[in-house]
């Protein structure tokens, strides 16, 4: 008799990266102002986190309007990807208006156009719960990751209380339309990843996004 256990859903909703970019190509003029300061402190967190990263090789998976650019230590080399050209097109014109010196590129996050092992810190900023397969983009994050290096992840996971989880597995299929899934299992994120994080902290108010940071292991000597 098999013992395989089936893996838990890591989430309900089935979303397009075309209705995704849909969205947020629609509401870049206005996504700083709306999703800018409530989150900028988990935005600050993440970075803070990464130490001193002058000469570092860094990969924003889904750069958006370059809200994470600024916070930057000088002498970091910043690569940032995003799937909607609209969110480009902002980011693109702060880099032009703060003298920023980021490469960006129009990329699908579940199939980064990067060798193996090409940068020391791969960072998504509020990302995984508006992809279409979560598991995917995670890992394609670590395959790009050096051995030794670092993923960190900021996003809103499905809370582990019962009530607020079962809400949040109701509302998912409507939250989409506003540009991200709520109910995403973070635990069965990482586990399907094979990946276990490091630590986990909440961030902003009210404290439901998570930070999560994983080493990428070193290669055996």
């Amino acid at each position: 008799m098999s013992s395989d256990k089936v893996p838990e859903a890591v989430s309900a909703v089935e979303v397009e990266n075309v209705l995704m970019a849909r969205v947020y190509d629609n509401i870049s003029a206005i996504y700083d102002l709306a999703f800018g300061p409530v989150m900028q402190a988990g935005r600050r967190r993440a970075v803070a986190v990464m130490g001193d990263t002058a000469g570092q090789r860094i990969l924003e998976v889904g750069v958006g309007t370059g809200l994470n650019l600024p916070l930057y230590q000088a002498g970091t080399d910043v690569t940032g990807i995003d799937f909607s050209s609209q969110m480009l097109d902002q980011a693109e014109a702060r880099v032009a208006r703060e003298g920023l010196r980021p490469r960006l590129f129009q990329m699908d996050a579940a199939d980064l156009r990067f060798a193996d092992d090409s940068f020391d810190i791969v960072y998504a900023p509020y990302l995984i719960s508006v992809v279409p397969d979560p598991l995917k983009v995670l890992r394609e994050m670590r395959r790009v990751c050096r051995p030794g290096g670092r993923l960190l992840v900021l996003n809103h996971f499905r809370s582990t209380h019962p009530v607020l989880s079962r809400l949040e597995q109701g509302i998912s299929p409507l939250t989409v339309r506003i540009g991200f899934k709520a109910d995403v299992d973070m635990t069965a994120l990482f586990e399907q990843a094979a990946l276990v994080p490091d630590w986990t902290e909440k961030v902003n108010r009210p404290r439901i996004w998570t930070l999560a940071h994983y080493t990428c292991p070193r290669q055996p000597e």
